[in-house]
């Protein structure tokens, strides 16, 4: 496996809709039915399930689905050393609807945690997966910890101090994912999408050198043979959305400095504006490879298959073909909710983005 063929020209993103039997287990668990014991059982035969699922719908690149997360980010977040969970009086506030209200703060100086559950999660996908497929792991940015939020609870002077010790947290977690034997690892990152929608505020240019400076630093060190990705997401919750703002304002910095070897873009809609920023590719010495976001992971309608060919042949003005590839817009399930569709619809839309790669492509 090699930066020069991944991702694929057909990729996904990494969550999947939580399975009915998932759902109950983990209701059981919170109300102190089944004990953890029962409830990891579970999740290891749903996960099991779903990656032949993945197999069986022609995916070659492999993920848990996040079946073991409430939360795309949090549950990641709150297992670092120096951050913990907490219960704000509101959620998140989506485009009409509101998650449950949980969050994370900083209780302490933060580092890694070598004992951080993710790797053991690794492990076992590794194990279920084990030479048929590749294995993708997902994680959130170390950008999602710079919200005032998050690190201005009095613990660090400044956020450029608190960012340097989660800079070493996230690198020294790259390295535990790596000797776990993990090749494929994604940074989820909705700070970047925040920026493309809070670029005229006083604060937005020292944000984007923070963001920049966070990536760039984390990934300096990491293992030649190592693929790192990322996500860039407008926000995703039960098929709605937080965010709007085209890539513009952080393309000189997102996708012409940054050292990721691949970016999956959302642009499903008319929110992530077009395609001219890419051009921004072209001054990036990396190269890594551009992933469109054109199928919505939101609703289960099969969008027109002449249209999203036509946009990929669009965005091949700015990037070459070759290093563009396809996916959903985002993962079906950023939360443990799920988005507004039924499994048999989010698997329709999985092969959709293989029939159509293969055409544009000629993958097999």
């Amino acid at each position: 496996m090699t930066t020069a063929t991944l991702p694929f020209h057909a990729d996904t993103v990494g969550s999947y809709l939580r399975t009915q039997p998932l759902k109950e287990a983990r209701a059981k668990f919170a109300a102190a039915e089944i004990s953890r014991e029962q409830l990891t059982e579970i999740e290891d035969q749903e996960i099991a399930k779903l990656v032949q699922a993945q197999l069986n719908a022609g995916i070659k690149v492999i993920t848990d689905g996040e079946f073991r997360r409430a939360f795309w980010h949090i549950d990641f977040l709150e297992n670092l050393n120096g951050i913990e969970g907490y219960q704000p009086e509101h959620g998140y506030k989506f485009n009409g609807v509101e998650t449950k209200p949980y969050n994370t703060q900083c209780c302490g100086k933060v580092s890694w945690n070598p004992n951080h559950p993710f790797i053991e999660h690794f492990k076992k996908l590794k194990d279920i997966v084990d030479e048929r497929g590749i294995v993708k792991y997902t994680i959130p940015s170390p950008n999602q910890l710079m919200y005032p939020i998050q690190w201005d609870t009095g613990i660090y002077a400044s956020r450029a101090e608190f960012a340097k010790d989660v800079q070493q947290a996230y690198k020294d977690a790259i390295q535990a994912f790596y000797d776990a034997g993990c090749r494929y690892l994604q940074f989820d990152d909705v700070y970047w999408g925040s920026l493309c929608n809070n670029y005229l505020k006083p604060e937005f240019e020292a944000d984007k050198a923070q963001a920049l400076e966070n990536i760039q630093v984390v990934l300096a060190d990491k293992p030649a043979d190592m693929l790192i990705t990322t996500h860039v997401c407008r926000g995703n919750f039960r098929s709605t959305y937080l965010l709007s703002g085209a890539y513009d304002p952080i393309a000189d910095a997102l996708f012409a400095k940054t050292n990721y070897d691949g970016y999956f873009l959302e642009y499903d809609d008319e929110r992530s504006g077009g395609f001219e920023p890419l051009k921004y590719f072209a001054e990036n010495p990396h190269k890594g490879k551009v992933v469109l976001g054109l199928i919505s992971s939101k609703f289960p309608q099969l969008e027109s298959k002449d249209s999203i060919k036509a946009r990929i042949a669009e965005a091949a003005k700015y990037v070459p073909l070759e290093q563009l590839c396809l996916s959903p817009q985002c993962g079906f399930a950023s939360t443990e909710e799920g988005n507004i569709m039924s499994e048999a619809q989010q698997w329709m839309k999985v092969r959709y983005v293989e029939e159509i790669a293969k055409e544009v492509w000629g993958e097999k």
